[in-house]
């Protein structure tokens, strides 16, 4: 079992800087109101990255569209390819900082569309790219009616540490992180999310915090922002009262944090949790017994 990348004695003092963007996202019906929020977006994390540099800009699901059935029906129109307009916009960005930039939006790929998280590199070209594998069909969500499922993911290193996009739903299939945790050597999930307020919403930080203590890294979980949204969490390797998860306010926020490595490496020396975890729990013999009275 791999409880992470083989980490070098430089790696176990790294840091990662991150500018996390809570956005708000008007309704967009036409691929004008699509590019004016880009390039809105755009100029805020640029007047971030103006006055502190990161390493990584992170952005939610679907961070060029509305979420909504009026945007959905509109993919044809408002959909993109990995070189389109947003790509374009961001990448000069990612060039005159220097960054990566991890962004959502809605991929057209062949007849299909995708819910897709792209990385761009400080070079501001498409590095990767991750479809959604869990598509949402309950409460406020309507997703199986136009989006088609990922088959794919993703992992990138960056500055000591490796990192994975997931989105929204995927966080509710612990199999899936602990694939991209004990297999593919993740430190850093960046999940990212179009989180409303309907049934499913009051569970989702409870996940946020199980699946950064269970694995032992870090997760920033983003929304956008609104009062219908809001309320991205950040959680620490171990979450306690001397280390406490960061939760957003429902207005928009662009914030800068930064992610260490130590702190992965504490909290795996003080808790043995992944060393006493068994590689398979269906490799143990089964017993099934009757506990009520005899006939």
């Amino acid at each position: 079992m791999n409880t992470g990348h083989q980490t070098s004695p430089a790696d176990r003092g790294a840091q990662l800087r991150v500018l996390a963007c809570q956005i708000s996202v008007p309704p967009t019906l036409s691929r004008t109101d699509r590019d004016q929020h880009v390039e809105r977006i755009a100029t805020k994390v640029d007047e971030c990255l103006s006055r502190q540099p990161a390493d990584i800009v992170v952005l939610p699901e679907l961070s060029t569209i509305d979420y909504s059935r009026d945007a959905f029906a509109g993919l044809d129109d408002l959909a993109e390819e990995v070189d389109g307009t947003s790509a374009r916009a961001f990448g000069r960005l990612a060039r005159r900082h220097g960054a990566s930039i991890l962004f959502g939006m809605p991929r057209r790929g062949g007849k299909s569309f995708y819910i897709s998280q792209l990385l761009l590199n400080p070079d501001g070209e498409c590095a990767g790219v991750y479809d959604k594998i869990h598509i949402a069909q309950f409460g406020a969500s309507m997703e199986k009616e136009y989006f088609e499922r990922g088959s794919h993911t993703l992992t990138f290193d960056l500055k000591g540490f490796r990192l994975s996009p997931i989105i929204c739903y995927d966080i509710r299939f612990p199999e899936l992180i602990r694939q991209l945790c004990d297999n593919d050597g993740t430190d850093v999930l960046l999940h990212c999310g179009a989180y409303a307020r309907d049934e499913s919403y009051y569970s989702w930080h409870h996940f946020a915090v199980t699946r950064a203590m269970e694995n032992m890294i870090w997760l920033v979980s983003l929304n956008r922002a609104g009062a219908f949204y809001g309320r991205s969490i950040i959680c620490p390797p171990w979450v306690d009262q001397q280390h406490p998860e960061i939760v957003f306010p429902d207005e928009e926020v662009f914030r800068f944090l930064t992610l260490s490595k130590a702190e992965i490496e504490a909290a795996r020396g003080n808790y043995p949790f992944l060393k006493d975890r068994l590689p398979s729990y269906g490799m143990l013999p089964h017993d099934q017994v009757t506990a009520g009275p005899k006939n």
